[in-house]
């Protein structure tokens, strides 16, 4: 995976986050054809960028704290 399309997979991510849609990790990994470590260390690069993503454990969802 370039760093382009790793660009472009982590700005998908967050846009799933924002609406609330990421709750499965294998999923995402499966369509993103690589593994879910892969997909955490995304959202932790994301979370390095400045954004502020949390878990919920009651949703089982991904969210962004506003």
């Amino acid at each position: 995976m370039t760093y382009s399309e790793r660009k472009e997979k982590e700005n998908h991510l967050l846009y799933l986050i924002e609406h609330k849609r990421l709750s499965d990790l294998e999923k995402v990994a499966n369509d993103y054809e690589c593994s879910v470590r892969t997909i955490k260390r995304m959202i932790s690069n994301l979370r390095n960028e400045g954004k502020t993503i949390m878990y919920c454990r009651k949703s089982n969802k991904y969210l962004l704290k506003k």
